[in-house]
C-alpha cells in the first residue's frame, strides 16, 4: 500500500513509529500534521559528553557483534550507496549514525562536525562515512530527501542537505513538518515536482530503511548519533577532543 502525501505526516504522529520500525510505505501525505519522535522535540539543553544520546524505541536486543563481525558488517556499503567524505586512503575510518529529529545529531552537526572535517577529513587523514538511522517517519523524509539531491550532486550535495537541514531543524521538526520541508527543499533546489517525486520514491525509503534495520540487528545501534572510530563504537554528542583522542593515535609514525 502506497501512502498518499498527506498520510506520510498526518497518521497520529510519527513517535508510534519509532517502536514498530519505518512502514514500507512511501512517505509524503503522512507529513502534514505529524509529530516528531519526543527525544526531537524536547526543548533540552545542547548535549555533553555525558548527556545521553536520544534513543529511539526499540524492543530488539542483540548480543554484541565480535570485532571482526563488526568491522565485516560495518564495511558492506548502505543499499543506495555510501554517503563518503574523505581520502580512500586515510587512516582512520569513521562511521556516523544519525537520525534528523535527533536535536543531538543536530548539535554536533553545527559544532563538531566542522572542525572534524577541517582538521582530519579535508587533510586526508579520515575517511568520513554518514549513515541514516531514521527514529520516524519525519526524518526518513528529510533522509530520502538527501538522497535525492546526491544523485545530481554525490556526497557532498547529500551533506549539504543534511547540514542544512540540521541547522534549521526548529523550523520543520514540530506538528506540522510539510509545509517548512518543503520550503527549506525549494531552497535547496528541488521543485514542486522533484520534492513530490522524491517522498515517492519506495526503493530510496527502502534503501533507508535497510540502513537504519542492519544498524540495529547487525551493530548494536540503538541511539544516535552513534560513531565507529576503526570499528570502535562512541556514542553521543561527542565534542571534537573526544574524538581527537580516539584518532590521533592511528596518525602517529614510528
Amino acid at each position: 500500500m502506497s501512502l498518499t502525501r498527506r498520510q506520510l505526516f498526518a497518521v497520529g504522529g510519527v513517535s508510534a513509529v519509532a517502536a514498530a520500525g519505518l512502514s514500507g510505505a512511501p512517505l509524503p501525505r503522512f507529513i502534514r500534521s505529524a509529530k516528531a519522535d519526543p527525544a526531537a522535540t524536547t526543548q533540552a539543553p545542547a548535549a555533553t559528553p555525558q548527556t545521553p544520546a536520544a534513543t529511539p524505541q526499540t524492543s530488539t536486543t542483540t548480543p554484541p557483534p565480535s570485532d571482526a563481525e563488526l568491522l565485516a558488517e560495518l564495511a558492506k556499503p548502505s543499499p543506495g550507496g555510501d554517503v563518503v567524505l574523505g581520502s580512500d586512503k586515510a587512516p582512520v575510518t569513521v562511521y556516523e549514525y544519525a537520525s534528523m529529529t535527533c536535536p543531538h545529531c543536530a548539535h554536533f552537526s553545527e559544532n563538531t562536525f566542522p572542525e572534524l572535517k577541517k582538521r582530519y577529513i579535508d587533510t586526508g587523514k579520515v575517511r568520513f562515512i554518514f549513515r541514516e538511522f531514521p527514529f520516524d517517519k519525519v526524518a526518513a523524509a528529510a533522509f530520502m530527501l538527501a538522497r535525492c539531491a546526491s544523485k545530481d550532486g554525490g556526497s557532498e550535495r547529500y551533506m549539504a542537505v543534511v547540514e542544512t537541514l540540521f541547522a534549521r531543524q526548529d523550523e520543520w521538526v514540530n506538528d506540522h513538518p510539510l509545509e517548512p520541508l518543503e520550503n527549506i527543499a525549494k531552497q535547496l533546489g528541488f521543485s514542486d515536482a522533484s520534492f513530490n517525486a522524491c517522498l515517492t520514491n519506495q526503493q530510496v525509503l527502502n534503501d533507508i530503511q535497510a540502513v537504519r534495520d542492519r544498524a540495529i540487528k547487525k551493530l548494536g545501534v540503538n541511539s544516535t548519533p552513534t560513531f565507529f572510530i576503526n570499528g570502535k563504537k562512541v556514542v553521543g554528542d561527542v565534542p571534537i577532543e573526544t574524538l581527537a583522542k580516539e584518532i590521533d593515535p592511528y596518525l602517529k609514525t614510528g
